[in-house]
């Protein structure tokens, strides 16, 4: 089949790079020609573990334009996979939406046959009834169901598991207007053995929404009973092994530390939250979610004041990915750690495998450490990231306040706090 991708962030450049892994024409569109100049070299405009090797390997079924008229025109079916950013409200801001769907429009108005334009971009229930097909309508003189159909699936992708998760996805879920586009987009999906849910289009941007803000729950659940544990020196860690182990519960995501960042988690909380106000309807746990995940961090700052008094000490910090097996730095816990230790006069030096580059844009008065190693010299440790290299490193006789249980750390620092456990 031929697609076109509209965005080549991370969801745009995996879900393109995998489904022409499958064997279908690709081809990708982005208003940033150096990305499109980045996949013409083989190389992804973004970080994720294997998906350099699976565009070279599939170089031969993908090309790239910054002409939407020519990727509709050489396509079947366009995925609409631009970001949906935050507004101050914590409402998404549908510019990009709009823009390209004014763009595929235009393109549909000069195309025979019907044209199936899909909504992978994460947007609140609604949007796709509301906003997309109306400025479809608008742009391409067409009706929906007529001229062309338009179909919502959500993406799953966890980052630096992002083609993992593609290939090996738990569901798929599609919402159709019709039952021949949902058919069509559940064809794609073939080459996957998972359940596939076809719903109707708001249930399927509703599902999205709901999935985020309950991992993110479990995350803030953990931690407020995590610092709980804490004041009474019980293991969170421990504790949550036992509750997991009840069937109804599941383990997943019982995580306590300093709490969760990303590109998704906190931007879909917090648009959630906002779809529920602006509904009239209460949002008492998602507001709590969201103020415990703010308040985590400190933890670490608060911890450490106990054992040193930081104006005028260097603090090491290890980490500033949200998330190990990435280098991005979107809400990542470095943020307002490393703000807070500035706040009380602190030199900062840290080191990411991976995020040192991205985090230097945002503080580049901090010093970057060219090893994990060479941070330990500092008069204290904070881990903020738990990158599998840091569990190798030998801490003895070091000040280490940990918020990812690390256990290396736990076991040879000279002095280790433990943020909930």
């Amino acid at each position: 089949m031929r697609i076109s991708i509209f965005g080549t962030g991370y969801v745009g450049s995996v879900t393109g790079i995998c489904l022409a892994h499958w064997g279908h024409q690709v081809i990708f569109n982005d208003i940033d020609t150096r990305k499109l100049d980045m996949i013409e070299k083989g190389r992804p405009p973004v970080y994720e573990p294997g998906l350099d090797d699976l565009l070279r390997k599939n170089k031969g079924h993908i090309a790239t334009t910054d002409n939407p008229v020519q990727a509709v025109q050489q396509s079947e079916i366009s995925f609409i996979c631009v970001g949906t950013p935050s507004n101050g409200d914590g409402s998404i801001n549908l510019q990009y939406v709009e823009q390209v769907c004014s763009d595929i429009g235009q393109a549909v108005a000069r195309k025979e046959g019907i044209h199936t334009v899909v909504v992978k971009s994460t947007v609140i229930p609604g949007t796709t009834e509301g906003v997309v097909i109306p400025a479809l309508e608008k742009q391409s003189g067409k009706k929906a169901g007529k001229g062309f159909s338009v179909v919502s699936n959500p993406e799953f992708l966890r980052e630096g598991n992002a083609v993992h998760d593609f290939f090996n996805p738990d569901r798929v879920i599609i919402g159709a207007q019709d039952e021949t586009s949902g058919e069509l987009v559940k064809q794609l999906y073939s080459p996957v053995d998972c359940p596939k849910m076809i719903t109707s289009l708001k249930t399927s941007e509703m599902i999205k929404y709901v999935s985020n803000a309950f991992l993110a729950t479990k995350i803030s659940f953990a931690n407020e009973i995590g610092n709980l544990c804490k004041v009474h020196g019980i293991d969170s860690y421990e504790v949550f092994q036992g509750v997991g182990m009840d069937a109804r519960i599941n383990p997943a995501f019982f995580r306590s530390g300093i709490g969760f960042g990303g590109s998704c988690f906190p931007k879909d909380v917090r648009a959630l939250i906002e779809f529920a106000k602006t509904s009239g309807t209460e949002r008492n746990i998602l507001q709590a979610v969201i103020t415990t995940n703010e308040d985590q961090p400190k933890k670490l700052v608060q911890l450490l004041k106990r054992h040193l008094d930081i104006p005028g000490k260097t603090i090491g910090i290890l980490g500033l990915a949200f998330k190990p097996g990435t280098d991005d730095i979107r809400e990542t816990r470095a943020i307002p750690v490393v703000r807070a230790l500035l706040d009380e006069k602190a030199h900062i030096i840290a080191y990411d495998p991976l995020a040192m580059d991205n985090f230097r844009r945002e503080f580049p008065g901090i010093s970057y450490a060219r090893t994990a190693e060479e941070v330990l010299a500092a008069d204290a440790i904070l881990i903020v990231t738990e990158w599998p290299e840091f569990d190798r490193i030998d801490y003895t006789g070091k000040t280490v306040i940990d918020g990812r249980r690390v256990e290396r750390a736990k076991k040879t620092a000279g002095m280790y706090e433990g943020v909930c456990w």
